[in-house]
């Protein structure tokens, strides 16, 4: 078996960045999606929601660099351009959504989405004996665990 630098299986290391790599799409996506909600958001609850909007679009673009950078300490190389992001990612592209409750519906498909692809890594890197990547995923998974509910409460 050969190992990476940190110790880990090469081949159980290659399928774990090639799923964050589909996590990191899918962030990206996230992250436009909530830029631009913060920037077009109207009505009501403008300030409440421009002000949510933009700790999600500030907490993806930490979460991005994260993923990134875990891809490069398994050995391999992150997605970089907006064309394989596109291709890659399952959340799509939100374009003209201005009321409230449309943004936040899609907020919360979001982190349903990115949660699903966090448990499968959990799952692999429990395999591959990586605990840094299933750290990373058990913090993101608690935190986007309690943001689903905190956006669903808003919604009903």
């Amino acid at each position: 078996m050969q190992v990476t630098q940190i110790g880990l299986d090469t081949d159980k290391s290659q399928q774990l960045s090639q799923k964050l790599n589909i996590l990191l799409s899918n962030f990206q996506i996230f992250y436009i999606n909530a830029r631009g909600f913060h920037w077009n958001i109207k009505g009501e609850k403008f300030f409440e929601l421009h002000a949510k909007f933009e700790e999600l679009y500030t907490d993806a673009l930490v979460k991005i660099d994260e993923v990134a950078e875990r891809i490069l300490t398994l050995g391999n190389i992150p997605l970089h351009s907006f064309t394989d992001y596109v291709k890659t990612a399952t959340i799509s592209e939100k374009t003209n959504i201005s009321e409230g409750k449309a943004a936040v519906y899609e907020v919360v498909e979001g982190f349903q989405n990115l949660l699903a692809i966090e448990r499968e890594l959990l799952e692999l890197s429990d395999d591959a004996r990586d605990e840094g990547t299933n750290a990373l995923m058990s913090d993101y998974i608690r935190e986007q665990e309690k943001q689903v509910w905190m956006y669903s409460a808003f919604l009903k």
